[in-house]
């Protein structure tokens, strides 16, 4: 598949089957998210690789029981370190820069995911020290979005997105 397919074809999943992902797609899917582009090359993310059924359920009560983040069997936390960004970019860095190069970074194994068949869904709602206190985060790190991924057990629809000439401008 790709890429422009796999743009097209992602949507949120929030149903998945049983069935496991396999590690080695899993790593392939991870090394994607290390290939985001950030600022300066600074990298400033952290992947916290979440199975354990009792994290999951700790996820799920951060997120305000959304319960597919515990039906998935791997869910992704994406975490940003804003000093690693802030050292070189200051308070731009800081406040700016990781979430952005932390969002490619979810960009990426999304679509990853779907070149792999599987589904995904970002999760950005959620209790932010609930998920500290979750994955035991050190306190540099900061959670910016968690990532259920699985095998599809739902069909979703084309969305109902706002006409190009809404939303693009020629100047």
């Amino acid at each position: 598949m790709d890429v422009i397919e796999a743009i097209k074809k992602r949507r949120s999943i929030r149903r998945y089957k049983d069935t496991p992902v396999p590690e080695d797609v899993l790593k392939e899917i991870l090394d994607c998210a290390r290939l985001a582009p950030s600022a300066g090359n600074r990298q400033p993310w952290m992947f916290y690789v979440v199975k354990n059924p009792d994290v999951k359920q700790k996820l799920v009560e951060a997120s305000g029981n959304q319960v597919f983040l515990a039906q998935a069997p791997v869910v992704i936390v994406v975490c940003g370190d804003p000093e690693v960004s802030a050292k070189r970019y200051e308070d731009r860095g800081r406040s700016l820069y990781y979430i952005q190069d932390t969002a490619a970074a979810v960009q990426n194994i999304m679509l990853a995911a779907v070149g792999f068949g599987l589904g995904t869904c970002w999760v950005g709602a959620f209790r932010e020290t609930m998920v500290r206190e979750a994955l035991d985060l050190p306190a540099n790190l900061r959670p910016v979005a968690m990532i259920p991924i699985g095998y599809p057990d739902q069909e979703r629809e084309t969305r109902n997105l706002r006409p190009h000439e809404m939303v693009v401008r020629e100047i």
